[in-house]
Order: structure tokens, then C-alpha cells, then sequence
């Protein structure tokens, strides 16, 4: 029997709803697959955490983390108690960054259930590969003066080999898919960094001559996301294009609540973590409506991270009946409460194997 050991940490608002629900989710497929276990340890490391102590974990919490296979999160932020800037760089992007999670990978397709807000939306199934380590969200700058003299400087960084491991990256998940690579560039209009994103695309892609490829200014990409998303496979971005393109992923699927997210550990010195792109939704804490389809969608990522891809992809297929059969919370046009959802998931996986 495999067994994997899981850091949880449910963080804030609604992190602390769709959690446990998700963990449920993941005891029942471990339940009905009988292969595998997982030993779950939570820490209560969020903004509530850091008005008692001064700090979003403690001090020697990369440490404590180091030592699982993979870290499972929900959702950080509480602007009440904590500036946003703060709460993110004191856990989430510390980990990104201590961690060497070098990529970010976020998925959108047509979610069957959900209403796509495009007309035609054509069964689009895209996933987007994020340099996830450096670009333009570098910490290399800086500010100077005050008044009508300040100055603020911000460095977008981009080395070769971080860009070139996100190349290959997403190469070799195509390979698995539909054989395509999109580039996401602007170096029609970024002087130094775009024109290296793209010779270091033009220098990769020669390594995948059986994999067609793309390149698309992000302008025209972020606009052909709405009018023809279903041409796209695997997109290639920088760390802020490809966070502005997955938003309109979740925003084309019909709900930025379901989209999951990964964060991709690639030499095995440390663990991946996986967390759903929404935030924490402090305006429906408590109420049981809170929509935990990201959270479970992130479970499935985790299950193909652990190289469980068959029970991943049937989790996702479960996910899309429950919610084509109308079992779905009030954001995205249902009655259901949080657990509902997540009790009829569990109820149909065991159903699958009894059939």
C-alpha cells in the first residue's frame, strides 16, 4: 500500500470550509481504491495565527513542512486582520519561493454543469504552464524620495534556466495531451525580457519536433482566450501573464471558485502544494455556501502528482456529473450546501466501485 503524507493547512475565510470537505473526498478515494492512505496533518498557520504570535507560521514551520510529500492549502487572507502583502509573503509565497516550486500549473476546460458566460464555448480543455519562481514578480527593486520626487523601481528578472525549465515543462505535458505548445509573449512592445522569452522558446521547441507550437503577444492571447479558447493545449507563460491568463481561464469556465491550482516542485528536494485559485471570501464565512469544487478539483491534481492519474481523472469525471445533475452551491446557480456537495462525490465514488 502507498502512503502519503499531507501538510493541510486550511488557512483562512472559507479555506477552513472547503478543507475538511476536500479531505473527505480524498479518505473516500483512498477507501474505495484500497491502494493507497493518506496521513493528514493540519497546522492552523493564517492571519488569525498571525494577530496571536506576529507571523503567519513560525519560524521553523519550512522545516516542519520539508518533511512531507506534498503541502494541501485552501485559502490565505484577511485583510481585517492582515494587509494582504503581508499574509502572502509571510506563507503562501514563502513556501513558493523557500520551496523552489518553479511552477505553477492551472487548468480550465468546460465544466459540464456550469454555465460558460461564452455563447459558443466548444468543449475548450486548456492548461496553463506558469514560471512560477521569478519574471515580474521579482522582489529586485525599489523606492526612493518623497513627494512629487518618489520613485518607485520594479525589476522583472529572468534567468535561462528558469525560463527554460518552464519551457520544457510544458513541452513534456503536451507530449501527454494534444501535442500543442502555446508562447505567451509581448515582445513587440517589452524591449529586453520578451525578446529572451522567445528566443528561449525557439531554442526549446527544436528538442520537441513532433509537438506543433504557438505565439501569441499577450495581448491577442489574453482576447483569443474569449473567442476561440478551444484551439489551445498547454500555454507557456511568464509569472504575470500567466496569472492574468488563468483568471480568465476560471472566468470562461464560469467560476473562478472551481479552478484549481499546483505548485510544482521539479528536483524532489522539497514538497509541491496545491491550493484552488480563489481567495478566501470573508463575505460568506460561516454560511455553509461556500463552493468547494476548486478545493476537490485540487485534490484531483494532487492524486496525478502522486502518479495516481487513473483516480484523478475519475474523481473529475464524478465532479462534473455531480454538478451537471444540478448538486452545485449558489454561486454557480445551485441549492446545495458545502457539505452536500462533497457528501454526494463521496457517495458516487462509492457507488462507482460497487457497480
Amino acid at each position: 500500500m502507498k502512503k502519503f503524507e499531507v501538510a493541510v493547512i486550511p488557512g483562512d475565510g472559507i479555506g477552513k470550509e472547503v478543507v475538511p470537505v476536500s479531505l473527505k473526498v480524498l479518505e473516500t478515494v483512498a477507501e474505495v481504491h484500497g491502494g493507497i492512505k493518506f496521513d493528514f496533518q493540519s497546522f492552523p498557520w493564517s492571519s488569525d495565527y498571525y494577530v496571536e504570535h506576529g507571523k503567519m507560521m513560525p519560524d521553523d514551520g519550512l522545516k516542519i513542512l520539508k518533511n512531507f510529500e506534498s503541502i494541501f492549502l485552501g485559502a490565505i487572507g484577511n485583510p481585517a486582520l492582515v494587509q494582504d502583502h503581508i499574509a502572502l509573503w509571510g506563507l503562501l509565497i514563502k513556501i513558493r519561493r523557500e520551496f523552489e516550486q518553479s511552477i505553477n500549473i492551472r487548468p480550465a476546460k468546460y465544466f459540464k454543469g456550469l454555465k460558460s458566460p461564452l455563447v459558443n464555448p466548444k468543449d475548450f480543455d486548456l492548461i496553463v504552464v506558469r514560471e512560477n519562481s521569478e519574471g515580474e514578480y521579482s522582489e529586485v527593486g525599489g523606492r526612493i524620495h518623497k513627494g512629487d520626487d518618489e520613485l518607485a523601481i520594479q525589476n522583472a528578472i529572468f534567468t535561462k534556466k528558469g525560463t527554460e525549465r518552464a519551457m520544457h515543462y510544458a513541452f513534456e505535458l503536451a507530449k501527454k495531451r494534444r501535442g500543442h505548445v502555446t508562447s505567451a509573449t509581448k515582445s513587440n512592445g517589452i524591449f529586453h525580457s520578451m525578446p529572451f522569452w522567445d528566443e528561449v522558446f525557439n531554442e526549446v521547441k527544436e528538442e520537441y519536433q513532433d509537438v506543433q507550437t504557438a505565439s501569441y503577444h499577450i495581448d491577442a492571447l489574453a482576447a483569443f482566450f474569449v473567442t476561440r479558447p478551444q484551439i489551445f493545449d498547454v500555454i507557456v507563460a511568464s509569472n504575470l501573464f500567466g496569472d492574468i491568463l488563468t483568471d480568465i481561464g476560471g472566468a470562461i469556465m464560469g467560476s473562478i471558485g472551481i479552478a484549481p491550482a499546483a505548485n510544482i516542485n521539479l528536483n524532489g528536494k522539497y514538497p509541491s502544494m496545491f491550493e484552488p485559485v480563489h481567495g478566501s471570501a470573508p463575505d460568506i464565512v460561516g454560511k455553509g455556501i461556500a463552493n468547494p469544487i476548486g478545493q476537490i478539483w485540487t485534490a484531483k491534481m494532487m492524486l496525478d502528482h502522486f502518479g495516481e492519474e487513473e483516480l484523478g481523472s475519475k474523481l473529475l469525471d464524478i465532479i462534473e456529473d455531480v454538478t451537471n445533475d444540478g448538486i452545485k452551491t449558489p454561486d454557480i446557480g445551485g441549492t446545495s450546501s458545502t457539505e452536500e456537495v462533497g457528501d454526494e462525490i463521496c457517495r458516487r465514488l462509492k457507488q462507482a466501485v460497487s457497480v
